[in-house]
């Protein structure tokens, strides 16, 4: 793990940031290799209960750095993004967007500056995503001729309508934070996204994690689910969680007026 990217948690939250602000944290080799390595990491702590996904300085992240085009076009390619699948569906750069999603505590991203080609797939990654009105979004790939390769036709689907993605991927257009709330790419818009991603971070940590883990996993798998799948999940999810040690300490917590004091 590099520097690329940093890592704090606090009270069960884990403010992730890229951390590359002197380039707008473009993305080079060692930036996916960092965001891979967290996240990987984060799937396996069990001390945290969200995290928050941003970049340090003005810009969340302004792409594919610049000098990995002139590798594209003197056909060096295989030095662009690494591509080692490592017993996983995705390589490297897919996988810096999707790990957000395998994660199974809450990610939510805060969007500032930019997210252009790669960094816009990367901010589609989290579960909920806070923008800055005058956040500058973007597929791009199309600029330089190519297509988008980390993740966007997994993760947008779910959130936009068919011609609106076929648009901006055919365009490469440029929208606004606003804008991307009207589209449905971004939750809401926010004037601190950082600021206000860390308060709901803290208050989602606040709730039982064995039931948010459960509420994630199978809001995740609606899209690949039956009608009747889907109400089968409900059915053993609740189930589950009814008479457990954290489900009555929820209950316990509300009525005495206390914090609670999950395991």
């Amino acid at each position: 793990m590099t520097n690329r990217v940093t890592l704090k948690v606090e009270n069960g939250v884990a403010d992730v940031r890229l951390n590359r602000p002197e380039k707008l944290n473009a993305l080079d080799n060692a930036m996916f290799r960092s965001l891979v390595d967290v996240g990987e990491s984060l799937k396996n702590s069990t001390d945290v209960r969200a995290v928050v996904l941003s970049g340090e300085g003005t810009s969340f992240c302004s792409g594919l750095d610049l000098s990995s085009f002139q590798k594209m076009s003197s056909s060096d390619i295989d030095e662009v993004v690494e591509d080692k699948p490592e017993q996983r569906m995705t390589h490297l750069g897919q996988q810096a967007s999707w790990v957000w999603q395998e994660i199974e505590v809450p990610v939510i991203g805060a969007i500032a500056g930019h997210a252009l080609g790669g960094g816009f797939q990367i901010a589609m990654g989290p579960d909920i995503r806070l923008v800055h009105p005058q956040t500058k979004l973007s597929v791009l790939e199309i600029r330089w001729g190519l297509t988008a390769d980390m993740g966007a036709t997994v993760l947008l689907p779910p959130n936009v309508r068919m011609d609106v993605m076929k648009e901006l991927f055919f365009t490469g257009k440029i929208v606004t934070g606003a804008e991307a709330v009207s589209l449905g790419l971004a939750t809401r818009v926010s004037d601190d996204p950082h600021s206000e991603a860390m308060q709901m971070a803290h208050e989602i940590a606040q709730k039982n994690p064995e039931a948010i883990k459960r509420m994630k996993k199978m809001l995740n798998a609606i899209e690949s689910q039956d009608v009747v799948t889907r109400f089968q999940s409900e059915r053993e999810n609740i189930n589950a969680l009814i008479g457990s040690p954290n489900q009555k300490e929820a209950v316990n917590a509300y009525f005495e007026k206390r914090a609670p004091k999950f395991s």
